[in-house]
């Protein structure tokens, strides 16, 4: 059943549309295939055999850990996305763990040294992997400058549009959102306090620009924030 699963996980990312039925197959093979619940840790950075992830369902966050042992949300990953060592490089010095946000995730992974074959094995595979890992490289970079050069209000309006495009589900100008973060989660992201990420929530709720409770976040107008 999972070399099923894998088979079709694989099949349906635009990132390995190039390969053939075989290739694919034979990918399978040094596949992983996980399932894990909301709360589960996935990965630390400092594993021994540090591998690649593509997440097929579900939400995970990703959170650094510094010196002093304090936690930040690095990113967000959704349906789709990689993480892991996607530079195909280690970094010792970067401690980081993926945990899981929703009720449950599907994940397939690779050896970074398995994955590393594959790509010199398909060079049109490896062009295609440069792109999508430099496109991602650029929207975190573009997410820092956003975090450099505008206020926590603004951070918050323009992490909440991203959300909807993402995953909202819209009806006119009306979208919904299924709310797998907490307060102090969306704080991180932003790079505020939990304290001012209530307070700008509260007080987009009492502009009636958002609905906010713990199951889901309805925007009456997304054109409006």
């Amino acid at each position: 059943m999972y070399e099923d699963l894998k088979y079709w996980y694989l099949r349906d990312h635009k990132l390995f549309r190039t390969l053939s039925y075989s290739q694919i197959k034979q990918l399978c093979i040094i596949t992983g295939f996980k399932k894990a619940s909301k709360g589960e840790i996935i990965y630390f950075s400092t594993s021994d055999l540090p591998r690649i992830f593509l997440l097929k369902k579900g939400n995970i966050k990703i959170v650094a850990i510094d010196e002093d042992g304090n936690e930040t949300i690095k990113d967000i990953i959704q349906k789709g996305d990689l993480f892991g060592e996607l530079t195909l490089e280690t970094d010792s010095k970067n401690e980081e763990y993926a945990k899981v946000l929703s009720d449950d995730v599907a994940i397939c992974s690779f050896l970074m040294s398995d994955f590393e074959d594959l790509l010199l094995r398909n060079p049109t595979l490896a062009l295609s992997y440069t792109k999508f890992v430099g496109l991602k490289m650029k929207r975190i970079k573009n997410s820092y400058a956003n975090l450099i050069s505008k206020d926590a209000k603004t951070r918050l309006h323009q992490f909440l549009k991203d959300w909807a495009e993402k995953e909202g589900i819209q009806n006119g100008n009306t979208v919904v959102l299924d709310n797998y973060l907490t307060q102090s989660d969306i704080a991180q992201i932003i790079c505020t306090s939990r304290q001012t990420a209530t307070q700008l929530l509260n007080e987009m709720e009492t502009n009636n620009l958002l609905a906010y409770n713990r199951k889901e976040i309805i925007i009456p107008d997304i054109t409006k924030i």
